[in-house]
């Protein structure tokens, strides 16, 4: 029997979801931004506006294949850390690989060769993003497996849940910092707005560096992981995961969360300076105060689902974020008879909770329906569920892109908006079909299956 994870450990393992989510929160939220400046960013556009059928932007069909390449490759990392037997652990040694690649990637994605749009940008920006996505892979799968093998039952999963989304929501504050780092580092050293985002960009990747390596360095998997090498290759193991009638269902209804959260985070800055016609500092203290209040949320969401399951409080949730985008979308109206930043303020009040409850009970389902699976086939392949989930999810983000910059084209800036009022509505679309695949998920009866089992198991 595996000792128990210290609470320590815990905190150390914790502390590589905040390196993780730095980057890829760097990389969501200022991509678009960064390539496609609105008007008044003090950016210079940097890659040509070509449109297919008149709406489908390059540069989300760009995104959407590093995205997709990256997705395929998700089942393959995770069916190679199933069956890895490395001295250091399964999982720890694939994070000793992706850490360093992920974060020097990154940085390159901000350093296009030309100075203006050209073609050459287009190609550059195509390749850096494809292999960020590549080592971010290498990395998260394996991280996230760990979960359902460092938690030894529900309520230690539930709590490592809970701990990685305080650490994913702290890496997330300090991406969305970047603009007010921005202009202290252009008025400090006196250089170009585009220098300033690639200084900032390289501090605050040093600094996730560190915290990738650190559950390398600090967590001892082989002590307290009770995981253990799978045999079963990767297509049977694909064609068992996906046979899954319950994670099949759930994975769904994550893969459309996807897709509606990553249009609200990427819009985000778009929604406070062009709708709401406020400044990039403005986007920082709401991405402050959405995390703040998400973090004070914490507690009521895992007290929550204790007592009324994990299922019924992410209904809760998808339905206030359903009203959290329609508002979203109208921000900045004549008829609406709220200061303009008061109605970002509503926006994130409506926000709190549901972003807490996203933020640690998906990863704690998939958790559980990894545990049953092992437990009814006594084949320990928890990665390849979390990597089928990150498969899900990415392909949510790369659809997600994909129609965010095509909405754009029918407006992004101060008094020609349409097009991210648009993207709003689409979100509340989406929240709307997630809601109707999560009804479907059978959680109460997958928990009951699983004490039986592990009750028989004890017995034999």
């Amino acid at each position: 029997m595996k000792p128990r994870l210290p609470l320590r450990s815990a905190i150390a393992y914790a502390v590589g979801q905040l390196g993780w989510s730095l980057v890829i929160g760097i990389v969501i939220n200022f991509l678009v931004y960064f390539y496609l400046p609105p008007e008044g960013a003090g950016l210079p556009q940097l890659v040509p506006e070509i449109y297919f059928f008149g709406f489908i932007s390059i540069i989300g069909i760009i995104t959407m294949g590093g995205r997709l390449l990256d997705a395929i490759t998700d089942p393959w990392i995770a069916s190679l850390s199933d069956r890895s037997t490395a001295r250091k652990g399964r999982r720890i040694s694939f994070m000793t690989i992706g850490a360093l690649p992920m974060v020097v990637f990154m940085f390159l994605i901000f350093n296009p060769p030309h100075p203006i749009a050209t073609n050459v940008n287009l190609i550059w920006l195509a390749l850096t993003i494809f292999f960020f996505y590549i080592f971010f892979t290498v990395y998260q799968v394996p991280y996230t497996a760990l979960i359902a093998e460092l938690g030894h039952n529900p309520r230690e999963r539930l709590n490592l849940c809970t701990y990685i989304s305080i650490t994913f929501f702290i890496g997330q504050v300090i991406s969305a910092q970047a603009p007010i780092m921005f202009n202290i580092f252009q008025d400090m050293f006196d250089i170009s707005r585009v220098e300033a985002v690639r200084v900032t960009f390289g501090l605050l990747g040093l600094l996730a560096l560190i915290c990738l390596y650190v559950p390398v360095l600090l967590v001892n998997e082989n002590k307290y992981s009770i995981g253990e090498s799978s045999s079963v290759p990767l297509m049977e193991s694909l064609k068992l995961t996906f046979s899954n009638k319950r994670f099949v269902i759930f994975a769904v209804s994550d893969l459309i969360y996807w897709i509606f959260m990553t249009i609200l985070q990427t819009g985000l800055i778009y929604y406070a300076t062009v709708l709401l016609r406020q400044s990039e500092d403005y986007y920082s203290l709401i991405f402050v105060l959405l995390m703040g209040g998400s973090f004070l949320c914490y507690p009521f969401v895992n007290l929550a689902a204790r007592k009324v399951g994990k299922k019924t409080v992410l209904i809760f949730s998808l339905s206030l974020f359903a009203i959290s985008l329609l508002f979203t979308s109208q921000a900045g109206q004549d008829w609406i008879p709220l200061p303009l930043a008061m109605q970002g303020y509503l926006v994130v009040l409506l926000a709190f909770f549901p972003l807490a409850a996203y933020g640690i009970l998906p990863n704690a389902i998939v958790a559980d329906i990894a545990e049953n699976d092992a437990l009814r086939t006594g084949s320990h392949r928890e990665a390849i569920y979390f990597g089928a989930r990150s498969f899900m999810m990415k392909l949510g983000q790369m659809v997600a892109l994909l129609i965010f910059t095509s909405l754009l084209v029918f407006g992004r800036d101060i008094g020609d908006d349409l097009g991210v009022r648009l993207t709003g509505l689409a979100g509340v679309a989406f929240c709307l079909l997630s809601l109707a695949f999560l009804y479907r998920y059978d959680e109460k009866n997958l928990l009951k299956e699983s004490n039986a089992l592990k009750e028989e198991n004890e017995a034999n």
